[in-house]
């Protein structure tokens, strides 16, 4: 069965009755498939809690869990300001901000979750204690429960709204280029540079990935690339606008919402996704890109129609990130323990059909496991994931490190006492289930 409340209150007393029931629940927002339904018991779907309010003499945004990105910046946008948020309009919001949230503004601003100052929530309490189930988690009130919140996904309530700093925001520059594969080379020169001098403008945003693309049967490579300072080509952009013989551009003058527009992912796949996190060592590049191409080698050969499309990306995350998480209170990715800045690494590949998913979830997984194997021999494997990005058979929760996990683990014990995040909403990642061995 599938709920879709409008009014969030109703939904809560929907879902509260679930657990009494004997049914369990589901809160949609994850990104593997079956993590978002439920055998023997009600999906509440939030989609139809989608609004977004702006307070202008707080200048905070006001968001419902069923909001995408595209809703947010369509209702900012004409005000003249922003908020921290998805790079792709389609992206939910509640999923994002309780992940961390990798933004075009996190150089400048930290983590999305960072900039939250209050998350409404439901809690699941049972016996019905008239109304004191709905709280708020800020640096005042329940300020343990604000900052497990900000990373820890669905394990201890509802998210009913996010209340989101917002500020002014001028126009951007941005845009995605795309290019021949055979300036690999100088991409992967391009953003080892990047990744050391990120702090030198943190107006900027680049993203740099492979990609196979059935429409063209091969690989390309695209880069992403925004300044949210409007600055046209600034100088921090300068080695990669410098790589010749692009294959099209789309950099322009744009507002926040039109560049998350050019960062949709396809439609109509069954997607797998695996992500890991890499010291910047130009050695590990060059080896997820070869692993990349006989990723692409094998699917061509097992899809004789070739319509699977692949991404091999690279985004990184310095530790200004992590000085602005600190000034708004903290959170608990565990990302304190990184001295030096530090890259992500997201594969994905989109299938058709179940049997194309399971030979695609065992080749995405024998590519993760490969990678990460070669970076510790090097030395240049972090022990990091990002949650937002992992797939099933992964433990992000674990990454955090062992105190961080201690804390969440404090948290879904005191603000769900009965377990029912854990046991009768299972989907999605879950603290009793994390080995939470990560020092």
């Amino acid at each position: 069965m599938v709920y879709r409340p409008a009014i969030i209150d109703r939904g809560g007393r929907y879902s509260r009755h679930c657990p009494r029931t004997g049914y369990n629940m589901s809160i949609c927002y994850m990104v593997w498939g079956g993590s978002n339904n439920i055998e023997r018991g009600v999906t509440v779907d939030l989609g139809f809690s989608n609004s977004t309010t702006y307070d202008a003499e707080t200048q905070v945004a006001s968001i419902r869990p069923g909001s995408r990105w595209r809703g947010v910046y369509e209702t900012l946008d004409p005000l003249g300001v922003t908020v921290l948020g998805g790079r792709a309009a389609s992206v939910g919001v509640a999923g994002f901000l309780t992940g961390g949230g990798n933004s075009f503004y996190s150089a400048k601003k930290g983590f999305a979750c960072d900039n939250v100052v209050n998350f409404e929530v439901r809690l699941m309490i049972i016996p019905y204690q008239g109304g004191r189930e709905i709280i708020n988690a800020n640096s005042d009130e329940n300020p343990d429960l604000y900052q497990a919140l900000k990373d820890g996904q669905s394990n201890f309530g509802i998210v009913t709204r996010f209340d989101m700093q917002g500020f002014t925001a001028p126009l951007l520059w941005g845009g995605v280029v795309q290019y021949n594969k055979t300036t690999g080379p100088q991409h992967i020169d391009a953003y080892v540079d990047w990744t050391n001098k990120v702090q030198d403008d943190v107006n900027g945003s680049a993203i740099v990935f492979w990609t196979f693309q059935p429409a063209l049967q091969e690989i390309i490579i695209v880069g992403a690339y925004e300044d949210t300072g409007g600055n046209v080509a600034a100088p921090a952009f300068d080695e990669f606008l410098a790589i010749q013989g692009n294959l099209s551009s789309t950099m322009r003058i744009a507002s926040h919402l039109e560049l998350t527009n050019d960062l949709e992912q396809p439609k109509g796949y069954r997607d797998i996704w695996w992500t890991g996190t890499i010291k910047n060592d130009k050695r590990v590049y060059e080896k997820i890109v070869a692993l990349h191409e006989e990723l692409c080698d094998f699917m061509s050969a097992q899809s004789p129609d070739g319509d699977s499309v692949t991404q091999a990306m690279f985004q990184l995350i310095p530790t200004i990130f992590t000085k602005h998480s600190e000034e708004r209170g903290g959170n608990e990715l565990g990302l304190d323990r990184e001295t030096e800045n530090v890259v992500m690494v997201l594969i994905t590949l989109a299938v058709n059909g179940e049997e194309q998913q399971a030979v695609a979830q065992e080749q995405v997984r024998k590519l993760g496991d490969e990678t990460m194997a070669f970076a510790a021999s090097l030395g240049s494997k972090v022990e990091w994931e990002y949650i937002n990005y992992a797939y099933s058979w992964q433990d992000p929760l674990a990454s955090y490190g062992v105190q961080n996990v201690a804390k969440i683990r404090e948290m879904a014990a005191k603000f769900d006492p009965q377990g029912i995040f854990q046991t009768r909403a299972p989907g999605g990642f879950k603290i009793s289930k994390s080995t939470g061995t990560a020092a």
